[in-house]
């Protein structure tokens, strides 16, 4: 069954391998992202692989921005079956004490990671409720057990699963899923985290059994692309971890 689905941030690393993998199943992948050079060629790429890519400009943090993207996918395609939170701030991969941490720095963090989760989430939900569709959050193992020198981004990544789990209460009698999923994978964002913070690699690589990284596209997106299936229909309020046994979740 074809499917229309929106992945925000969608330009590179995570969201760029979830956008491919459903293009792989010959999807329709709305790429909702500031940057609209590498929005287009990631587009171009589902298209490339069987799929139909779009792009779409998304403040992902900003109400009428969020309203505008769902308003024109559903206008233009008629349905949304899938919604993919995946945009981060660009502070994300940046290390620094909470001393280090300004106001400023924190409210980033907080408009793209937990406004932008609430805001897509209100925004999709009647299109996901009328077709029994899926949202898919993307958190990460920080928001579980912490990580030092990371405490904005703990806080948020750890407030998306208690949006996720309250979520998947709220809207399972409407027939709406809604899951988290925390990878550890190659990307931009984790070689910046890793040059910024040369101990980083050894202590995030030396706890994972596999003892790397995982490939966004072949090793992320499927299980992203599941997440939002029908194969998935009776799976919801989970924070699945795809991180190569580096962190047990519970």
């Amino acid at each position: 069954m074809s499917r229309v689905v929106v992945v925000t941030g969608a330009t590179g690393g995570v969201g760029r391998g979830i956008a491919l993998a459903c293009g792989d199943a010959g999807w329709t992948v709305w790429i909702a992202a500031r940057r609209a050079v590498e929005g287009n060629a990631v587009a171009e790429e589902v298209t490339a692989r069987g799929g139909l890519g779009r792009f779409v400009h998304c403040e992902a943090g900003e109400p009428e921005s969020v309203r505008r993207v769902v308003a024109t996918i559903v206008e233009q395609d008629g349905a949304l079956h899938g919604a993919v939170h995946n945009a981060t701030s660009g502070l994300s991969p940046r290390p620094g004490s909470v001393g280090e941490t300004t106001m400023t720095d924190l409210r980033d963090h907080v408009a793209v990671s937990v406004r932008g989760t609430y805001l897509l989430a209100r925004e999709a939900l009647p299109h996901l409720e009328a077709v029994g569709g899926a949202m898919v959050v993307l958190t990460s193992e920080a928001g579980v057990e912490g990580k030092a020198k990371l405490p904005a981004y703990a806080a948020v990544k750890a407030a998306q699963r208690g949006m996720v789990r309250s979520l998947a209460r709220e809207w399972g009698p409407r027939g709406v899923r809604i899951n988290a999923l925390a990878p550890l994978a190659a990307g931009p964002s984790i070689d910046e985290a890793f040059s910024r913070d040369p101990a980083m690699a050894e202590r995030v690589l030396g706890r994972s059994p596999m003892g790397r990284l995982g490939d966004a596209v072949t090793e992320i997106g499927p299980v992203a692309r599941f997440l939002l299936g029908p194969d998935s229909v009776f799976m919801t309020g989970v924070t699945l971890p795809v991180d190569g046994g580096s962190c047990s979740i519970s």
